[in-house]
């Protein structure tokens, strides 16, 4: 008997944000409502599988990557998912779901909300940012294996946290990471895969392309949530 892997197909699904009022006022409380369809039918849907300990996790990135959030809207009975937040400048934000419908494969779906007086913007220019970050209660320092990163090749980036004491995980994970291209059209969520002591704590990624990426990540420490952001340059391979 020949054994098959009962594996479905990967598809992406479809993705639908809507706001009130339409467009976003910049600054102002605005209520989104965000909907995950199947691939086919565009049937709404409602069931997930918990990953990192939520359903839905939305990360928003505006386009000049000076903001970021990671927020978890909450779904509600008719299967949707709801939450308010203001977008603090006019522009275009990158709303980013990371999800996995049941039945299905994992999700990452991407969509561009623009705010009311939002204008056409250039590609933000991304200094190289190493420096030592100090967020609420963790200070935290970068490095890089290999130093200069390479388009298409791994890059190891070793987080080395102060205080060590009290650092906790976070939604299952000792970290999380969102990695954007400056154009925003490379976007990475991952998650670490050594902690040692100190601690550091590692996490592998491939850059795909040679330009600058803004990489933020999260640590949590005595409850309390810390974000920070460095800015990479990737370079070709030679």
């Amino acid at each position: 008997m020949k054994l098959t892997a009962n594996l479905p197909e990967p598809e992406e699904f479809g993705f639908e944000i809507v706001t009130r009022p339409r467009p976003p006022a910049p600054g102002r409380p605005t209520q989104f409502q965000f909907s995950v369809l199947e691939p086919k039918s565009r049937r709404l849907v409602r069931d997930f599988e918990v990953v990192h300990e939520r359903i839905f996790h939305l990360f928003v990135i505006a386009e000049n990557l000076e903001f970021f959030a990671h927020e978890h809207p909450q779904q509600t009975r008719d299967g949707r998912f709801r939450f308010s937040m203001a977008l603090p400048h006019p522009g275009g934000y990158r709303f980013v779901a990371d999800c996995y419908p049941r039945g299905a494969t994992p999700q990452f779906l991407v969509r561009t909300i623009y705010t009311a007086g939002a204008r056409p913007a250039g590609l933000p220019a991304l200094a190289a940012d190493r420096r030592p970050k100090q967020a609420d209660n963790l200070r935290v320092e970068l490095a890089t294996e290999p130093a200069e990163p390479i388009a298409g090749k791994e890059t190891l980036l070793f987080f080395r946290l102060s205080p060590g004491d009290g650092v906790e995980q976070y939604l299952g994970a000792w970290g999380h990471l969102l990695a954007a291209s400056h154009d925003l059209i490379d976007l990475m969520h991952d998650h670490p895969l050594y902690v040692t002591p100190g601690p550091q704590i590692q996490f592998n990624a491939i850059f795909p392309r040679a330009v600058p990426y803004r990489v933020w990540v999260q640590f949590q420490r005595l409850g309390v949530v810390n974000t920070v952001a460095f800015t990479l340059p990737v370079k070709a391979l030679s």
